[in-house]
């Protein structure tokens, strides 16, 4: 069974966040997985939010999709497949 705890790695050390259960505490090697949370930063994420827009802009001033039905091109590439139980009645 996995059990997640949180805990701030320092160093070689994890300092635990929270009470654990007495199990994980002591001097048995406990195996564990650790994932590193990375929060990406509010310039980061702003700057990528300004590009984005300037290339939408750059689609919308080019007409690069002008030539396309929306309708048309959503049927053509919509695979519908029948759900469990459903009979297909289209024959």
């Amino acid at each position: 069974m996995l059990r997640t705890f949180r805990a701030i790695l320092k160093g070689n050390l994890l300092e635990w966040q929270e009470e654990v259960n007495q199990g994980l505490q002591g001097d048995c090697p406990v195996q564990v997985l650790v994932t590193f949370i990375e929060e990406e930063s509010l310039i980061t994420t702003h700057r990528r939010g300004q590009q984005m827009a300037a290339v939408l802009e750059q689609l919308a001033q080019t007409q690069a999709f002008s030539g396309i039905d929306p309708l048309v091109w959503q049927r053509e590439s919509r695979q519908d497949r029948e759900r469990p139980g459903e009979v297909n009645d289209a024959t």
